[in-house]
């Protein structure tokens, strides 16, 4: 029988719509709130260097608000290991972080990385954090993230949601198969799987037949879905999406 699936709803964007006005509406703790109410096993947050949408208090007061897992998704710097270590999230899943990007582009280098990234792997499991990195789907990325002593891995589905989304179909089967064969690689390092970015519900119910993911966090889909069928509904849809392919996978 594969694990239980669990989902991480990523509020990074109710805040962004915040932002784009001011003021405190509307505010991401109240969408995780109504999120882990509709299904949500926990809730995700980025922090970026810019504040361009989470903000500081907003990852204090998620902590004090949610009785479910908060997973910190920080770049691995000085500063955001401080706030981390004060916050002390259930998890941290260390992610690249470029000031000119949208969103976030690509895995995390582990590997030309390796050597800044093990102190930070370090200190964070000595505070009891759990460290998750957010990698490409190759078994190289997934034996550095292994040897760095992180116990979870996040598996970047970006390439193969963009190849779906642009109907191209020999490149969406190459890179399910990455993924595929990533995430068989990382039972055999005893790594634990996650996987996300660009999922929707369709993509969400695909990936879920892969019985070594145990968790997807999904954030951009949800949040633009709730504009047309409220943030409670898309969860509920996404939790059904994400059960049927695992029933049927």
């Amino acid at each position: 029988m594969p694990a239980p699936l669990r989902l991480g709803v990523n509020v990074d964007h109710v805040a962004t719509v915040r932002n784009a006005r001011g003021g405190g509406a509307p505010d991401p703790v109240r969408a995780a709130l109504l999120a882990i109410e509709a299904g949500a096993d926990g809730i995700t947050a980025h922090l970026r260097e810019d504040r361009r949408h989470i903000r500081d208090d907003d990852m204090t007061r998620l902590k004090a608000a949610i009785a479910k897992p908060l997973n910190f998704e920080m770049a691995a710097t000085e500063q955001m290991l401080d706030i981390a270590l004060r916050i002390k999230p259930h998890a941290c899943c260390l992610v690249p972080e470029r000031r000119t990007e949208r969103t976030t582009e690509g895995g995390l280098d582990v590997i030309g990385g390796h050597d800044h990234l093990k102190p930070f792997v370090a200190e964070l499991g000595r505070a009891g954090v759990r460290v998750s990195m957010f990698v490409e789907p190759s078994v190289e990325a997934l034996e550095a993230s292994a040897s760095l002593g992180a116990p979870v891995v996040e598996l970047h589905t970006g390439a193969w949601c963009d190849a779906l989304e642009h109907r191209d179909s020999e490149k969406a089967a190459q890179e399910f198969q990455r993924l595929k064969d990533a995430a068989a690689a990382t039972k055999r390092l005893k790594l634990e799987c996650h996987a996300g970015h660009g999922l929707d519900f369709a993509s969400a119910r695909m990936i879920s037949a892969l019985p070594e993911i145990v968790e997807l966090n999904i954030g951009h889909f949800l949040i633009g879905e709730a504009i047309f069928i409220g943030l409670a509904e898309s969860v509920r849809k996404m939790r059904a999406a994400m059960e049927e392919g695992r029933k049927h996978g």
